[in-house]
């Protein structure tokens, strides 16, 4: 599974004849240790559960330190427990003044994590709002965005949203 992490340093998918330095390696295992699967390293990526998948697949992007991360819908098909793992994870990432800017794709505001300052609502291929979240995430926007009235809340640094 480790070699997952470590390709994206050559940007391929597979071991071939390339090699790696031991600080190709210590990097590979420091973030799939920050993301909670550093333990699993020698099983194979096709024998994780679907959060320990994505966990990894963010630890290859984050391989290569890149200026920029995007995450289209890194929350897709995950159980409430996997959901919330990768969303504190995520959290942590945005919150550390090193990490990469981040772009975070959700249709559901509850898998917004902490650390995340700006939002933008599409809808129909057009802007409803951009901004500041605590200006942007709110009732009368998102109900526009999303078509149906909508009640949201703010719980600390996490949003819900549910239908009136």
């Amino acid at each position: 599974m480790s070699d997952v992490v470590i390709t994206a340093a050559y940007a391929i998918t597979g071991r071939w004849r390339e090699g790696y330095d031991l600080g190709d390696h210590a990097r590979a295992q420091r973030l799939l240790d920050q993301l909670g699967v550093g333990a699993l390293t020698s099983r194979r990526f096709g024998t994780l559960s679907e959060g320990e998948r994505k966990r990894v697949q963010v630890a290859r992007a984050l391989m290569t330190d890149p200026e920029l991360l995007l995450l289209d819908e890194p929350a897709a098909g995950l159980d409430l427990g996997g959901r919330e793992d990768l969303v504190r994870r995520l959290g942590a990432i945005a919150l550390d003044v090193n990490a990469p800017t981040t772009v975070l794709v959700t249709h559901h505001v509850e898998e917004i994590p902490e650390g995340f300052t700006h939002a933008l609502l599409l809808r129909s291929g057009g802007v409803v709002a951009r901004g500041r979240i605590d200006d942007v995430l709110t009732a009368d926007l998102l109900s526009a965005t999303f078509g149906l009235p909508l009640d949201v809340d703010r719980q600390g640094h996490r949003w819900t949203a549910r239908a009136r």
